[in-house]
């Protein structure tokens, strides 16, 4: 396998600098993630439009934002894969243009697919990473079987990758990235395509990882996901910044509470957004498949105010109850894919629309 392994080491050198450096370093305060004013244009399309970045140390900061946001322009600018065309960002202490060297040492990355080589076992793959980072044949060896132990990959330890599940390689890819225990780790959508079962066990794991001291920059496109893992959320839209802050504060720029509206049939939930978005009393957000209506509400005036405008209408519903606001209604409020298309199409006059007996008129 060593004689495989050397064969390996010059071809692969290139591929696999991304993995992270083999010491820790006790965090500083300056370690972790700080980025100003990153611009990054394709042609005449700005992927990256000024945005800012703070990662502490020790901690889970999600990146939320729909596709075409910048989430993964992002995550290769910092991790270096990618030059910026303006601003400055340090990864654990280090110039990602004028280190670059550096900062690839510092860093593990995960992206949205497994990187793992097929044809080499799971013990393989973390042991060629180790002797890539100059770990001694006996370190390198230890480690990779500890990150196989930790990640229940033991008995799988020298099958081939590629008869790895899904759930499996997607572990690997992510043991991968920390074999050389990183100060800062990018996870790119670590959980996409994982059932259930197999991403509960992912977020332990990264909470681990962050446990330990390693700054973590989760993108994601599941609300569950930064709700369980992120202390504090970054929602990008058009490459920007639309706001920063816990899930909390996040929660309260949509508003203290979410009236919850069933209409009766869907046909009366078509009318009835019309109805409400034309009256300009409030945002309105629909759910096609649960056939409910969601209204932000920041207190009983405002409340009172739209059960009016839906009892004077004459419109006919199951029920309405007030709740706190999702992070899913938070994210589709703050980045407008909540609720607009089906206002813009309405079109109403400001009357309630006859019924027409389906789902659009």
């Amino acid at each position: 396998m060593h004689r495989k392994l050397g064969c390996l080491f010059s071809s692969r050198r290139r591929i696999l600098t991304m993995a992270p450096q083999l010491e820790t370093r006790e965090a500083t305060g300056t370690e972790g993630v700080v980025a100003r004013g990153l611009i990054k244009r394709f042609g005449k399309f700005t992927a990256l439009n000024g945005l800012d970045l703070t990662i502490a140390p020790g901690t889970v900061h999600g990146v939320l934002g729909p596709n075409g946001a910048g989430k993964t322009t992002l995550v290769r600018a910092l991790s270096t894969l990618l030059r910026l065309d303006a601003g400055s960002a340090f990864v654990a202490g280090h110039d990602i243009t004028s280190e670059a060297g550096k900062v690839r040492r510092a860093i593990g990355l995960t992206g949205q697919y497994a990187s793992v080589d097929d044809h080499l076992s799971g013990f393989q793959n973390l042991y060629l990473i180790g002797r890539l980072l100059d770990m001694s044949r006996k370190r390198a060896r230890a480690r990779a079987y500890e990150l196989l132990e930790w990640l229940d990959l033991m008995q799988s330890a020298h099958r081939v990758a590629r008869t790895y599940s899904g759930g499996m390689r997607r572990r690997l890819d992510l043991a991968a990235g920390m074999v050389g225990r990183p100060q800062v780790l990018f996870l790119d959508e670590p959980s996409t395509g994982l059932d259930p079962r197999t991403r509960n066990e992912l977020w332990d794991e990264i909470r681990d990882i962050a446990a330990s001291g390693t700054a973590v920059l989760l993108t994601t496109q599941y609300m569950e996901e930064a709700e369980k893992l992120a202390q504090a959320l970054t929602v990008m839209k058009h490459g920007s910044v639309v706001v920063v802050g816990t899930l909390d504060m996040l929660k309260a720029q949509l508003g203290g509470q979410s009236m919850v509206i069933q209409p009766v049939s869907y046909s009366e939930l078509i009318t009835l957004h019309r109805y409400l978005i034309a009256s300009k009393v409030v945002e309105v957000r629909v759910d096609l498949d649960q056939c409910l209506l969601s209204v932000p509400v920041k207190g009983d005036e405002q409340m009172s105010a739209v059960i009016r405008v839906i009892a004077s209408a004459g419109f006919s519903v199951h029920s309405i109850e007030s709740r706190a606001p999702t992070l899913d209604e938070v994210f589709l409020t703050l980045t407008s894919e909540y609720g607009e298309p089906l206002g813009k199409v309405a079109g109403s006059n400001g009357h309630r629309p006859k019924e027409k007996g389906g789902l659009a008129s």
